[in-house]
């Protein structure tokens, strides 16, 4: 498969777990959440494991784990750092923002790719890249606006805070992910394997702290949608890392097609939550920041 096809893929996938997330913390602890989602994607691959060991090494196929140095486990637990924080300002901000409004937030990610692929790696966006840019910033304040409407004060409110903090730490880990498996040449069901157990050794404190180092905590509700959220995960992360694994994939363009996954939560949120306010402007808004996407995918000659 083309990695643009699988790219498509993840975003599908990708936008059903953003609309299973929101689910998961409604009016929910955000620490056990996340554990659990973490808990059952690093039970699935340990599974995995188990099964695939007692099969013959040219059985194994694409679910084969290969032997790491202690650098490369170094680098892998440093990508379980980085995206446990992003998540962790993520699932907050989701809790306390409507999807409708969180997600068109997120789908800004591209830009900060952008932002880094020029200060770290020398790139330079086009003209049209740059008005992709101007389109997502002014779709941007008109979210501000309708938030304002819906009682969300952009500048002061911190989950909107978290919630960039969450899309900036979110680009980085793309330009990350690159590197992990271009240029070190890890194999994608290794880094996927590492990745989710040390994400778990990341995310255990993080719940130990919440369960018995806070004396007032959000009330948790176990709900079946929970392991559903780490599955949908896994099968998003498959696509997309197979994806950036392939040669000639380009992680500019891979990230915009992933943030189209902001259409299914868009419209899950109006079917499923009910999230129907200003939804005209909403819809506009969103299709301002799909076209800057679109833009910004755009190389020129």
């Amino acid at each position: 498969m083309s990695w643009i096809f699988l790219s498509i893929c993840s975003a599908i996938v990708l936008g059903v777990y953003d609309l299973l997330k929101k689910l998961a913390v409604r009016e929910n602890a955000v620490p056990p959440v996340l554990f659990f989602g973490v808990l059952t994607g690093a039970a699935s691959w340990l599974l995995l494991r188990a099964v695939t060991s007692f099969l013959p090494e040219e059985w194994q196929g694409g679910l084969r784990i290969d032997p790491l140095t202690l650098a490369e486990h170094g680098f892998l637990f440093g990508k379980g750092v980085l995206v446990s924080a992003s998540w962790i300002f993520g699932y907050f901000s989701l809790k306390h923002l409507p999807i409708t409004i969180a997600g068109p937030i997120r789908s800004t990610a591209p830009i900060w790719t952008i932002v880094f692929a020029v200060l770290l790696m020398g790139e330079m966006p086009n003209g049209l890249q740059w008005v992709g840019v101007a389109m997502i910033l002014v779709a941007f304040y008109a979210f501000s606006l309708l938030g304002k409407a819906e009682g969300i004060v952009f500048h002061r409110e911190k989950w909107v805070y978290f919630l960039i903090a969450a899309t900036v730490l979110g680009a980085f880990s793309a330009l990350y992910d690159k590197f992990l498996l271009q240029t070190l040449g890890i194999r994608v069901a290794t880094l996927q394997f590492w990745f989710s157990i040390y994400l778990l050794a990341v995310m255990t404190p993080f719940v130990l702290v919440w369960r018995f180092g806070m004396k007032v905590r959000t009330r948790f509700e176990w709900r079946w949608v929970i392991p559903a959220v780490g599955l949908g995960l896994l099968i998003a992360d498959a696509f997309y890392f197979l994806a950036i694994a392939q040669d000639g994939a380009l992680i500019s363009v891979i990230s915009p097609v992933r943030r189209t996954s902001v259409i299914i939560g868009f419209i899950g949120g109006i079917l499923i939550l009910g999230e129907r306010r200003n939804l005209p402007r909403k819809a506009a808004s969103l299709a301002l920041m799909l076209a800057g996407v679109i833009l910004l995918n755009w190389k020129g000659q």
